[in-house]
């Protein structure tokens, strides 16, 4: 079956569905969005028009799509109001404020694709307001579906006997070729930042906000001239339209208590000082301006920083303290220091890091491992955390470094247990579509019933 990809068929379905889809498959040859209802699971209804926007979405990814296309988009579908039924059958819910939560995702991914909130609404002749009421159900059912099939699923396990016999069915041409990955751990130390640092960009801030107010420097020129933010300086101070979630607490405090066209207090952020200028309110929706002074380290910080990592070097190059227990005594880094020193990688959860991918997280990472052996570590050099905006020094230990090679059950037993624990989910969710059948209602165009070879027997034996 075709794996749709549930963040964007959302988005090719629902907030892409109509005059854009239309447009579009206009351009593609043969191509054109008509509609009919072509299933029917319940009270629960399937439109051709759902099926070919889906098919078009996939076709401008560069996948084929046929008829046969059609029919696996189809029976997705059906297998999706099957599970939203028995969602409603087990009163299994979603509330509603998690579905406001996914729509202000979806809303804000549509705007930055379009240019802005006010050429979405501008687009569709209607309010984001209008967009959300309209969309809300369709979205809820989707969430409602993926939460039903994580409750058939929810006690579904393997066992190491299980994962073995998994592993020596598989097809020689289908164990995966795993590349190179490390295991690294990091000491940090950040410069101290005073309460004299501070004080002095409050003070240089309030001067620059001071000379706006009163008119003898525009906002902009401001932003431009002055900001710490270097994302937004580019753009004159503007951050783009943003919805409530997205910035830290004290930063959409001091938002939602503005007027559009007013200029905020300075204040404080974990990043610095700001002050802010409210362009425009929607809702929990907003576009505003700020500027950005992050109090600077000053020099003796610096020097301090960097002799006492060097004693720290010292003294586990001597063998007086191990790297593991100077990482959880002085390392700066709240995210290592308690293990160690060693990165959790955040898309596995583990500590294996794929060595062509690191420099997406740590772009300085793979240039420091790679002339170290295993078990050695870097001498101090300087750090930028992008993440949280922070400069320092480091020590880098190189833990472990895997070769190239074909997956095997003692090197790559979580990936092979996971391939394991995904296809006995897929047993099970056979089996209880299998056990549903019977007892919903399903209806399926004669059309597809002529032309498709479905997976599941959704009309029984006819």
């Amino acid at each position: 079956m075709v794996k749709l990809n549930s963040f964007k068929s959302i988005l090719a379905i629902i907030l892409f569905f109509g005059t854009i889809q239309q447009a579009q498959a206009d351009s593609i040859p043969e191509f054109k969005v008509i509609d009919k209802i072509v299933a029917k699971v319940g009270e629960e209804i399937i439109l051709l028009s759902e099926i070919q926007s889906q098919r078009l979405q996939l076709l401008q990814e560069g996948m084929a799509g046929d008829k046969s296309t059609d029919c696996a988009i189809l029976e997705e579908f059906i297998f999706e109001k099957l599970l939203v039924n028995q969602a409603k059958i087990d009163s299994i819910d979603v509330p509603d404020e998690m579905v406001n939560q996914e729509m202000e995702q979806r809303i804000r991914y549509i705007a930055a694709q379009i240019g802005s909130i006010e050429k979405l609404e501008e687009f569709y002749g209607k309010s984001v307001a209008r967009i959300k009421a309209d969309f809300f159900e369709l979205i809820k059912k989707r969430m409602l579906a993926e939460r039903m099939k994580q409750t058939i699923t929810e006690n579904v396990k393997v066992t190491p006997m299980e994962v073995e016999r998994f592993f020596k069915a598989l097809p020689k041409d289908s164990i995966p070729y795993i590349n190179s990955k490390i295991t690294v751990a990091q000491l940090v130390l950040y410069p101290k930042i005073t309460d004299e640092d501070k004080a002095i960009a409050k003070a240089k801030l309030e001067s620059v906000r001071e000379d706006v107010v009163k008119g003898r420097m525009s906002f902009e020129t401001a932003a431009t001239i002055h900001s710490d933010d270097p994302g937004s300086r580019i753009a004159a101070g503007s951050l783009g339209w943003q919805t409530r979630g997205t910035m830290v607490p004290e930063f959409e405090g001091v938002v939602f208590k503005l007027k559009p066209g007013e200029i905020s207090e300075v204040f404080e952020t974990q990043y610095g000082y700001h002050f802010i200028k409210l362009i425009d309110r929607k809702g929990d929706n907003f576009l505003c301006s700020h500027v950005l002074i992050s109090p600077k380290v000053n020099d003796k910080a610096w020097l301090k920083a960097s002799n006492t990592i060097d004693s720290i070097y010292n003294e586990i190059a001597r063998g007086k303290i191990t790297f593991e227990a100077a990482a959880r005594r002085f390392s700066d880094d709240e995210a290592s220091k308690y293990n160690g020193g060693q990165i959790v990688n955040p898309y596995s959860g583990d500590y294996l890091w794929d060595i062509q991918n690191i420099n997406e997280i740590d772009p300085q990472m793979a240039p420091l491992v790679e002339s170290l052996k295993i078990g050695k570590f870097s001498a101090p050099s300087l750090y930028a955390n992008m993440y949280e905006s922070k400069q320092g020094v480091r020590i880098v230990k190189l833990i472990a470094k895997t070769e190239p090679h074909i997956a095997s059950l003692n090197t790559d037993r979580q990936l092979i247990e996971m391939a394991a624990l995904n296809k006995k989910k897929q047993t099970v969710i056979d089996a209880w579509v299998n056990s549903k059948i019977a007892g919903n209602f399903i209806q399926i165009d004669t059309e597809f019933i002529r032309d498709c070879t479905l997976k599941y027997k959704w009309l029984g034996d006819i």
